[in-house]
């Protein structure tokens, strides 16, 4: 399987995103939660963004790299979510804490967030 985080995955369009935050439901491995909505898309099964809240990061060199452990922490463990999305999804994973994990950390929290996912979808 190939380990790539293509344009076509990215979660950008805002009505896609108001439909998220207004119908989705989480899944939660502290500090990330993961927010789903199923939807029926046509260019990937899987659209997928990330978001660090301004409140407790403020410096916006702390949120970039933040975003950045995320996504490759999605890149590297998507496969845990293919085999069981289906028609499609979209998700957000929202960073929730003020404190910085380390990068181990946070990817065993988005295993964790993922294997929580897999088993209340």
């Amino acid at each position: 399987m190939q380990q790539t985080y293509p344009s076509t995955e990215k979660l950008k369009q805002k009505t896609h995103i108001s439909s998220l935050f207004q119908e989705g439901k989480s899944v939660s491995a502290s500090p990330l939660r993961l927010i789903f909505l199923p939807l029926e898309l046509a260019d990937s099964p899987i659209k997928f963004g990330v978001s660090v809240p301004k409140k407790h990061h403020k410096k916006a060199v702390d949120r970039n790299y933040l975003k950045r452990v995320l996504r490759e922490c999605y890149r590297k463990n998507k496969s845990l979510l293919l085999p069981h999305v289906g028609q499609g999804f979209l998700f957000m994973m929202v960073y929730q804490s003020a404190e910085t994990l380390t990068y181990a950390e946070i990817e065993l929290k988005t295993q964790e967030v993922f294997q929580k996912w897999t088993l209340r979808k």
